[in-house]
């Protein structure tokens, strides 16, 4: 199974779910770390990513790649995490064939009703258990 884990800014959030997936999958899942800038993407590879890429087309072209995407959010959002995820990437992240296990931080003005606020290290929990459920599927 190969997973794409998206971010950017100072890539914090995508250094906290590599890690998390890499401990309870250890090499049994691929993690490619996708970030809108360079240091997202070094932080996500130091945190244990199999490979990494940076880059509007680089996230556009590897997102088609993959069976599932994860990331706040703000992914699905044009020029959301300020100003760096580019219409492009939006657009081919929302288009992927991919499972998308977004994280809803309202860090971008997009909230989701229903959902409970919680700190992102359980957030980041339940995303390990939703990819769980996608391997046994």
């Amino acid at each position: 199974m190969r997973i794409a884990v998206i971010d950017g800014q100072g890539g914090g959030i995508g250094k906290a779910i590599v890690e998390k997936l890499k401990k309870a999958f250890e090499d049994s899942i691929e993690i490619i770390a996708l970030g809108t800038n360079s240091l997202a993407t070094s932080l996500m590879l130091k945190s244990g990513a199999n490979e990494g890429a940076t880059g509007e087309n680089a996230i556009a072209y590897n997102v088609s790649k993959v069976d599932i995407i994860v990331g706040p959010i703000g992914i699905i959002s044009a020029n959301s995490l300020l100003g760096e995820l580019t219409p492009l990437m939006a657009k081919a992240i929302s288009e992927s064939e991919a499972k998308k296990v977004l994280i809803p931080l309202n860090r971008c003005n997009v909230m989701v009703v229903g959902v409970e606020k919680k700190p992102l290290p359980h957030y980041i929990d339940d995303v390990i258990e939703i990819v769980r459920a996608q391997r046994s599927e």
